[in-house]
């Protein structure tokens, strides 16, 4: 199955949580599940705030990247085209917004799930959730603007 971020533009595609063009990045890679999206990511050692929990900052760039991508992919599907079909619809965060509701330990695979709030123009609301073992730890919202043409080039 193709992730959404597969559609991305080698150009454009150097983002450290999401791009495939980043050898150092975390490389998510997210999915569209009926109404939902989802990414699957399991932090490394290194990826540690306190000795057995996740690092906050990673989980807000997982929540991030995956708010991007789920833009790109509710856009795709409102104007009824294939994710990647031109011309290739790419989004940036124009806005933040993350709540940590309990420590998310480290040890185990992480799931970031997406939904769509709001489609309004070029600009697409995203809410996200990171649940481990089933329990929301993190959620976060997204404001996800189009991205310029002129970007990547």
């Amino acid at each position: 199955m193709q992730a959404i971020q597969d559609s991305y533009p080698d150009n454009v595609a150097h983002c450290y949580g999401c791009g495939s063009q980043n050898a150092h990045g975390h490389r998510i890679r997210t999915f569209q599940e009926g109404e939902e999206t989802v990414t699957r990511f399991t932090p490394e050692a290194y990826h540690t705030a306190i000795p057995g929990f996740v690092y906050g900052g990673l989980l807000a760039s997982l929540i991030d990247c995956h708010g991007t991508a789920t833009a790109a992919a509710a856009r795709y599907r409102a104007e009824g085209r294939e994710i990647g079909s031109a011309p290739v619809l790419r989004f940036v965060t124009a806005s933040l917004s993350v709540s940590f509701l309990k420590p998310t330990p480290l040890g185990g695979e992480l799931e970031i799930r997406g939904r769509v709030k709001e489609l309004r123009g070029r600009k697409v609301i995203v809410e996200a959730s990171v649940f481990a073992d089933g329990v929301e730890t993190v959620r976060g919202e997204v404001v996800a603007a189009e991205m310029p043409a002129s970007f990547g080039n």
